[in-house]
């Protein structure tokens, strides 16, 4: 899949034809050229082309991970000065219209939009196999739904297309309506889980493609997101979650560690992941980047551990004392001072700010001996988080009981002692303890936190630990106000 992604590059030429646009066009819009016959070939090279977006330094190579020091779980740390204060500012929310991390992560989600676009729109009458056909769609439609998704809850409502930029018709779009964009996100997942193969069904060469329990699982995180408006959502997140139990998950057979070790990508409890070739024939600091930024950005830095070593993400105190005693997990997500050594050598808390710095993504320079070299996939959906989906959900339909089976079933494996006997408050938290530590720096602890209780927990959160200026207004970006110059039809969110 790696490979199959970073070549296709070279059959989309012969493809698409260009145009140009504004707002959603700071980046091309193409269609597929009239003139050119849709093989299975191609119908598939337009597919791939529908992942690359995901790679962005600007999504899964950077911001969203960035994500979590704007949750209060990390510090920026880096090289000081200038270095990252996009990111400072978020997290001190203080953010205003012109910051650099609203903007990008604004513009990074539409190419793949858009390229979702012309596979759908493009294939409809293809003289290709259905199941070519059904397949090609069924990855469009999750990505496509991804890409919204991650967009709506970082600003809200925003303008929705769904067919390529037609370079005669005006390119300015006013936002929809947030119910309309989440009819959309689910309209789309529906379809992937109808069309898509169980992950179980790809051969090894085409593992890391949309699948159809990835489909079920972003489907389930978006009902739990509207489930504190329509409590009867929290059953649909239980149906899907045993849904995609019964493709033949089992936790008790995967290895926490072996889900950030660069050697095993697409593992056993990996159900959806971007790819990374750790190739260097694209550039690193482009938007086609092949290789990982994980590892070169986290490093401890003036420790040459890892490639680069720039010292991003540095975990906070208020973090790391949420550890319980014996969490096996600890010493594969962190480093502090006492921990296991890293190939080889000795931590020092002097590397960093906070004392601790991020171990879960860091690569051995025998795995990746440059900083442009890393290989390792970035995980989106695992199954922990599903048993973790489960557990939220039944909590909150008064099923507390039953809510401790797929809790404890995710402690065992972090070494930790079964709970039970807890109230639904004292269920709740807990689950957002354990989601909290379980996916630790992986993109999801922000999005948890503005979900549960409409936001109210994030602010309550961010003000036990300092953080005041945050407010329910600022759990989203701002619109980047050169977008509104291009596009005087969206308007700015409330606050900014």
């Amino acid at each position: 899949m790696k490979n199959i992604i970073k070549n296709t590059i070279i059959l989309l030429a012969a493809v698409f034809m260009a145009s140009c646009s504004d707002f959603l066009e700071k980046r091309p819009y193409d269609g597929v050229d009239p003139e050119t016959t849709v093989t299975e070939d191609v119908a598939v090279a337009l597919t791939n082309a529908c992942y690359s977006t995901l790679m962005s330094s600007n999504l899964y190579n950077m911001r969203i991970w960035t994500l979590d020091i704007v949750a209060g779980n990390s510090n920026v740390g880096a090289g000081g000065g200038t270095d990252g204060l996009e990111t400072i500012q978020a997290a001190d929310f203080i953010t205003q219209s012109d910051n650099g991390m609203a903007l990008y992560m604004w513009r990074s989600p539409w190419p793949g939009i858009a390229q979702c676009n012309i596979l759908i729109n493009g294939i409809g009458n293809a003289e290709i196999s259905d199941e070519v056909k059904n397949q090609c769609l069924g990855e469009a439609y999750f990505l496509r739904a991804h890409y919204y998704y991650i967009l709506v809850r970082l600003y809200g409502s925003v303008p929705i297309r769904t067919e390529p930029y037609d370079p005669g018709t005006s390119a300015h779009i006013a936002r929809a309506t947030l119910e309309e964009n989440y009819d959309l996100i689910i309209n789309d997942c529906k379809r992937a889980i109808e069309l898509l193969p169980a992950k179980s069904e790809y051969s090894a060469s085409d593992l890391g493609r949309a699948c159809k329990e990835a489909a079920m699982c972003q489907l389930a995180d978006v009902y739990l997101t509207l489930a504190p408006d329509k409590n009867s959502l929290y059953n649909e997140v239980v149906t899907l979650c045993e849904e995609i139990a019964s493709y033949g998950w089992d936790l008790s057979t995967c290895d926490f560690a072996a889900n950030f070790d660069a050697t095993i990508n697409n593992g056993p409890e990996s159900i959806f992941e971007v790819q990374y070739s750790g190739s260097t024939e694209y550039n690193f600091w482009g938007g086609s980047c092949q290789s990982s930024w994980a590892s070169t950005f986290m490093g401890p830095r003036n420790s040459d551990f890892v490639a680069g070593s720039y010292g991003w993400n540095q975990p906070t105190e208020e973090f790391m004392s949420q550890w319980e005693e014996g969490d096996l997990r600890k010493d594969v997500t962190v480093f502090y001072e006492g921990c296991p050594d890293f190939d080889g050598k000795v931590y020092k808390k002097t590397y960093s700010n906070t004392g601790y710095n991020v171990r879960k993504f860091l690569v051995p320079k025998s795995v990746s001996p440059e900083y442009n070299t890393n290989p390792a996939n970035w995980i989106v959906y695992r199954y922990a988080d599903v048993l973790l989906k489960k557990a939220e959900a039944l909590n909150e339909l008064g099923e507390t009981a039953l809510a401790a089976t797929p809790l404890n079933i995710v402690r065992k494996r972090a070494g930790l002692a079964s709970v039970n006997g807890l109230s639904k408050d004292e269920m709740r938290e807990k689950i957002i303890h354990e989601r909290r530590m379980e996916l630790a720096f992986e993109g999801h602890r922000w999005f948890d936190m503005i979900r549960i209780n409409k936001g109210q927990y994030a602010i309550d959160f961010l003000h036990s630990i300092g953080k005041t200026n945050a407010n329910l207004n600022r759990l989203i970006f701002p619109i980047p106000q050169t977008e509104r110059d291009a596009n005087p039809l969206i308007e700015q969110n409330p606050g900014y």
